[in-house]
């Protein structure tokens, strides 16, 4: 069922539900008015016919019969009944008819001096009355024919109202429900026109400051990540694709090369060194691509616990000789002492923290003209800042906002072995870990990579 149809259905419902209520309140309320109303006026009968019978301390009964055969009888199926208190019938209205009331009825009117009920045939009240020495029992009884008449009116026009209400009801209710649906309806058919071509360049209208102004604005936003992330992906997938084929392609065209003759033991290990380098770089290259695909995963996929972020620092020295092959240096400064381990402690995971630092130094080795990078720790309140500087030739302005996406090289640096994959690594991870990086730069030589990180 379409949501315009629930709103008039749920709407109608309730809406018929409280009529409903109101319509039965409505009688049940003039039907006690009635009978409480009915009641009293036949207890004012009774005691206006005791109080005409009695006169000088007797009983007039006469006086009731001449009354009665004249205008005193004003009620429908009216029923009259005077007993003394030795319950001998005095008077009665009825003719031919044996009269018969339960000793038991005039026992409880003696005593409690009222006496009401309601029975099918009507309302019956009787009064015990006394008047100086004189005591008499008046038992009235009769029929309210116009007050359930105007009940009886009553209740089909309530629910002729009712019929005329629900039929009102589902016409408002439809329209409205059309009404609040209609933006949804709109948001519907701008998004069935969107798809992976047009995404960039679409978005829905937005107007207005309700619940889907808001859903509109919030799917504007998704389809701007989106656009991003497919964006990012057909430039990772194109990127990567050139890249693991340029190695590729050297090695196949070196080995074409040196099955195409014979050659002497010198030139096969020329070929060899060279093939070696091709491989190596086919192998840093696959490295970075797990490592950025490791760095896309959630922080809750991760094993994570407190890392000593100087100790890590300290073992970069070897993994960085072991990394690159050469007389790389790896120089660190505290600029104040911890007087707590756990200031430069961080919860993370540990492997993900060796490739954030072990990136960062190995850039800055492989940039600085002697090979060594200066690293600095500090810790404040509430959190870490590792400094990485080098002395090489730096990072233009057009390129500083640049070289943290994948595969982008600056200008200047591509003479320099690399695959641009290590810088968005590093800040992958850096912000699984709920850090910052920044990075500052002198165009005419050196580059300071500032990394923010909490500690425990």
């Amino acid at each position: 069922m379409k949501i315009k149809y629930k709103i008039a259905l749920y709407y109608t419902l309730s809406a018929t539900l409280m009529l409903v209520a109101f319509a039965v309140l409505a009688y049940y309320f003039s039907a006690k008015s009635r009978k409480a109303e009915y009641l009293e006026r036949l207890e004012y009968r009774a005691r206006s016919i005791a109080n005409v019978i009695i006169e000088d301390g007797n009983v007039k009964v006469d006086l009731l019969r001449k009354l009665d055969r004249t205008t005193f009888q004003d009620l429908y199926k009216e029923t009259i009944l005077v007993y003394n208190p030795s319950y001998d019938l005095l008077y009665s209205n009825l003719k031919d008819t044996t009269i018969r009331t339960h000793p038991s009825l005039l026992d409880y009117i003696k005593e409690n001096k009222l006496y009401s009920y309601d029975k099918g045939s009507g309302e019956v009240v009787g009064v015990y009355y006394t008047e100086g020495n004189v005591s008499v029992i008046v038992i009235v009884s009769s029929f309210d024919k116009y007050g359930f008449q105007n009940l009886q009116n009553l209740s089909q026009i309530l629910l002729l109202e009712l019929i005329t209400a629900v039929i009102v009801l589902v016409g408002v209710g439809y329209f409205f429900a059309r009404k609040m649906v209609q933006p949804i309806d709109q948001l519907v058919q701008q998004v069935d026109s969107i798809n992976a071509n047009n995404m960039q360049d679409t978005q829905v209208a937005v107007k207005g400051k309700d619940e889907i102004a808001k859903l509109g604005a919030n799917f504007n936003t998704m389809l701007q990540r989106l656009s991003e992330s497919f964006h990012l992906q057909k430039s990772f997938v194109s990127n990567a694709s050139h890249e693991l084929r340029t190695p590729l392609a050297a090695i196949i065209s070196q080995l074409q090369v040196a099955l195409s003759k014979d050659r002497s033991k010198e030139e096969y290990l020329v070929l060899l060194t060279s093939v070696l380098e091709d491989a190596e770089n086919l192998s840093d290259l696959s490295n970075g691509l797990l490592q950025l695909a490791q760095s896309e995963m959630r922080q809750q996929e991760f094993v994570l616990g407190n890392v000593r972020i100087d100790e890590l620092l300290m073992e970069m020295t070897t993994l960085i000789r072991l990394k690159q092959k050469t007389s790389s240096k790896v120089e660190i400064q505290f600029m104040k002492v911890p007087d707590n381990d756990l200031l430069v402690t961080c919860y993370g995971n540990e492997n993900l923290l060796k490739v954030l630092f072990l990136n960062l130094i190995d850039n800055a080795c492989k940039f600085s003209e002697n090979n060594t990078a200066h690293v600095s720790i500090d810790f404040y309140t509430k959190h870490i800042l590792v400094q990485i500087k080098d002395s090489g030739i730096g990072i233009p302005p057009d390129d500083i906002n640049k070289i943290f996406e994948p595969f982008y090289r600056g200008q200047n640096a591509l003479q320099i072995r690399g695959h641009g994959l290590g810088l968005s690594i590093c800040k992958k991870i850096v912000q699984i870990h709920n850090g910052h990086i920044t990075v500052t730069s002198n165009p005419e030589g050196g580059t300071t990579f500032s990394v923010i990180l909490p500690h425990v």
